[in-house]
């Protein structure tokens, strides 16, 4: 053993000279020994979403948020996603979904809320009916409007139209693509969803055929979710401006842009 190593080192040395000679290069010594060590060529796996923007993530948050979510940039300062933290009572799965919803019926809302100001506005409909929403029966002290029936009517009313259709949204949850299989007027072909609670799908739930290839329905998840938060914000807005201007948003807006130095955060901080 002992000799062939000695040979092929003495074949190392006469070919490393040899290649010297042929480039005309000058001989370097170093009485340094140099070792090799070959690996084999392996890549860690990249861990999905691990190049997307954070926001304010810890190394805990991002152990459980991996990017897979739409949306999702480790931003979680209450640990209400984590399996195993103080949020762990409830189902991550489940609050991602109640994101989900809850922007989306944010969305009609805020649409739904400032949409007779503007059309009132406009004149496309009668001022009696061009009401700020808390003026819309919403909040009774703030000012009713007269329906085809009283307030508490229509209060139980769409608390049964609202159980019942949340009651199906969650036996979808619960059982994906079972809201297929139960009869429902004719329309059960149409529910049985996509498998994906959040996203069902089909000819009721997106008519447009959006999304047909992955990469385009990734984008339009991620855009919902941002508009679905922006949305839920402006409620929240829409709630504060009532209670400290005493009109709606849209005169809210009017009356900033017609006089922004008087008009403004600051100056408005009385309540009514």
């Amino acid at each position: 053993m002992a000799t062939q190593a000695l040979l092929s080192s003495s074949s190392i040395s006469s070919s490393a000279e040899l290649a010297r000679q042929i480039l005309g290069a000058t001989p370097v010594r170093s009485s340094r020994k140099v070792s090799f060590l070959v690996k084999a060529a392996s890549t860690p796996p990249v861990k999905q979403g691990a190049d997307r923007q954070l926001w304010f993530a810890s190394q805990q948050s991002l152990s459980y948020l991996d990017g897979s979510l739409p949306g999702d940039y480790g931003f979680d300062p209450l640990g209400l996603s984590d399996p195993e933290g103080p949020g762990g009572f409830i189902e991550p799965r489940w609050l991602a979904y109640g994101e989900v919803i809850n922007g989306r019926y944010a969305m009609m809302g805020a649409v739904g809320a400032i949409a007779p100001e503007i059309l009132g506005k406009a004149g496309l409909i009668p001022q009696e009916t061009a009401l700020a929403w808390f003026q819309t029966g919403v909040i009774p002290p703030a000012g009713t409007y007269n329906y085809w029936a009283d307030n508490y009517t229509l209060f139980v009313f769409e608390m049964a139209l609202m159980g019942f259709a949340e009651h199906r949204r969650f036996q979808d949850w619960y059982n994906p693509g079972s809201m297929g299989k139960q009869y429902f007027l004719g329309f059960e072909k149409w529910l049985g969803g996509s498998g994906e609670p959040a996203y069902p799908g089909g000819p009721l739930f997106n008519p447009l055929g959006l999304g047909k290839d992955e990469k385009s329905l990734k984008d339009l998840k991620l855009k919902e979710v941002k508009n679905g938060r922006l949305a839920m914000l402006a409620i929240l807005g829409y709630f504060v401006q009532g209670l400290v201007t005493g009109v709606g948003p849209y005169q809210n807006l009017l009356d900033h842009l017609a006089d922004p130095v008087h008009n403004n955060v600051l100056t408005s901080l009385k309540f009514h």
